[in-house]
C-alpha cells in the first residue's frame, strides 16, 4: 500500500466521531488525513474510506445554481458573512481546493463532480454543462451522506490544471451550500435541498462587474448557449428564489450595461420562507424613493413589487432598477421593506456597507443577495428549532 497524498486539515465546523474497522484505507493521526491508493483496485468513492465519520446534528442543504461568471462566489461571501466568519479554503488541504469553510457553513463547488477532466471533455466533445461530463450518482450519494451526518471523501476538480485531484475529507457542517451548474438538475439531489436559489443573468448582463465588453460576454454566452438552454436554464423552474439581472429600463436604448434592473422572484408557499414585500403585502407597488432621504444621480432609482406567476407557480416579485449613490442612505429603503428577517434595525445596510467593495454593492444584485442571505439564516433557525422541538412533542404525545 502506497501513500499518494497527505493533507493536514483544520478541525471543521462540527463535532464528529469515527468508527474504524480492522482494515483501513484512511489514516487519521494528529489531525492528518492520509489518502491511500491501491494498484488495480477502485477506491470507495461514496463514504469515507476506512471508517464512518458521523457528526452531531442535522445538516441544512442549500442549492445555488448559475452559469459560470454569474456571481456565485460573491453571493457565497455575502451569505457566509451573514452567518458570521469569513469563508476560507480548508487549512492544510489542497491549495487548489474549491471548498470554502466558515464557522457554520461549508460551500462545495459541484464542479468537483465532473467525471471528465478538461482533456477528457475535449476528446468526448462535451462541455462541463453537459450531464454526461458529471457524476450525479456520486453527487447524490455524498450530499445525502452529509445531510445524514456522515463525512465523505469528496473529489476535487482542479480549475488550474483541469485535472481530477485526489479527494478531500468533508465533514457535515450546520449548513451545506452546493453551488454550481447542476444543483437542481438531478431530482434525487434536488429533493435533498432545504432551499434553492437560481442566479439568472440575461444575455445583456452586467459588464461593469466583470470588466468585459458586451461583445465578449455575448460571444461567451453564445458558445455555451445550446448546453446552457438544455441543462442549466431549466433548473430555475424548481428554485425557491430567483435573482434575475436585466438591462435597465431607466435609460432608453442603453447598451453599456452599467445600470441594472434586478428582480428577486420569491415562490409562495415554501415552508419556513416568507417572501419579502414592499409597503403592503400582495399589492402592486411602484416606488421612486429619490428625494430628501435618498440621493439619486441620473438615471435615478425605481422599485416595484407585486404578485406574479413564474413557471406556473405563484410568486412575489421585488424589483430594483438603478443604483445607489450612498450606501449609508440605504437604511431609508430598508425601512420600507418587510419580512426581511433582520436581527436588528439597519442590518441590511450594515451588511452592504461592510462589503461595499464587493461587485454589485451599489445595485439590486448586492441588495437582493444580502436579503437572500438573511432569509436563509432565518430558514436555518426555523428548521433547527423545529427539529429540536420534535422530540419534546413526541414525549408529550
Amino acid at each position: 500500500m502506497a501513500v499518494s497524498t497527505v493533507y493536514t486539515v483544520q478541525a471543521l465546523n462540527s463535532s464528529c466521531s469515527i468508527s474504524t474497522p480492522t482494515k483501513t484505507h484512511l489514516g487519521i493521526q494528529q489531525r492528518q488525513v492520509l489518502f491511500y491508493s491501491n494498484a488495480g483496485k477502485k477506491t470507495n468513492k461514496g463514504r469515507v474510506r476506512g471508517g464512518e465519520i458521523r457528526c452531531a446534528g442535522d445538516t441544512i442543504v442549500i442549492g445555488l445554481a448559475a452559469d459560470s461568471g454569474c456571481g456565485k462566489s460573491t453571493f457565497m461571501r455575502r451569505l457566509t458573512s451573514v452567518f458570521g466568519g469569513a469563508a476560507e479554503p480548508p487549512r492544510g488541504g489542497n491549495p487548489d481546493s474549491n471548498t470554502l469553510i466558515s464557522d457554520t457553513t461549508t460551500v462545495i463547488c459541484l464542479d468537483d463532480y465532473h467525471s471528465l477532466d478538461r482533456t477528457g471533455r475535449k476528446v468526448e466533445g462535451v462541455t462541463a454543462l453537459d450531464p454526461r461530463a458529471n457524476n450525479f450518482d456520486l453527487m447524490y450519494e455524498q450530499v445525502k451522506a452529509l445531510k445524514d451526518g456522515i463525512a465523505v471523501d469528496k473529489p476535487i476538480y482542479n480549475h488550474v490544471s483541469g485535472l481530477l485531484d485526489p479527494p478531500e475529507l468533508i465533514k457535515p457542517p450546520k449548513i451545506l451550500v452546493i453551488e454550481g451548474l447542476h444543483p437542481m438538475y438531478d431530482q434525487r439531489v434536488r429533493d435533498l435541498l432545504d432551499f434553492s436559489i437560481y442566479l439568472d443573468i440575461s444575455n445583456d448582463r452586467d459588464m461593469a462587474e466583470r470588466g468585459h465588453s458586451l461583445e465578449s460576454i455575448k460571444a461567451s454566452i453564445e458558445a455555451r448557449k445550446p448546453d446552457f438552454d438544455a441543462y442549466i436554464d431549466p433548473q430555475k423552474q424548481y428554485a425557491d428564489a430567483v435573482i434575475e439581472v436585466l438591462p435597465t429600463q431607466l435609460i432608453p436604448g442603453d447598451n453599456e450595461g452599467k445600470v441594472l434592473r434586478v428582480k428577486l422572484i420569491m415562490k409562495e408557499g415554501v415552508k419556513y420562507f416568507s417572501p419579502v414585500y414592499l409597503f403592503d403585502e400582495g399589492s402592486s407597488i411602484s416606488w421612486i424613493p429619490c428625494g430628501r432621504k435618498l440621493t439619486c444621480s441620473y438615471p435615478g432609482i425605481k422599485f416595484a413589487y407585486g404578485p406574479d406567476s413564474y413557471f406556473g407557480n405563484e410568486v412575489s416579485v421585488l424589483e430594483m432598477d438603478g443604483q445607489f449613490d450612498r450606501l449609508d442612505e440605504l437604511i431609508y429603503v430598508e425601512s420600507h421593506l418587510s419580512n426581511i428577517s433582520t436581527k436588528f434595525y439597519g442590518e441590511i445596510t450594515q451588511q452592504m456597507l461592510k462589503h461595499a467593495d464587493f461587485p454589485g454593492s451599489n445595485n439590486g444584485t448586492g441588495l437582493f443577495q444580502t436579503i437572500a442571505g438573511l432569509k436563509i439564516r432565518d430558514l436555518f433557525e426555523q428548521i433547527t428549532a423545529s427539529k429540536a422541538s420534535a422530540p419534546l412533542e413526541a414525549t408529550k404525545a
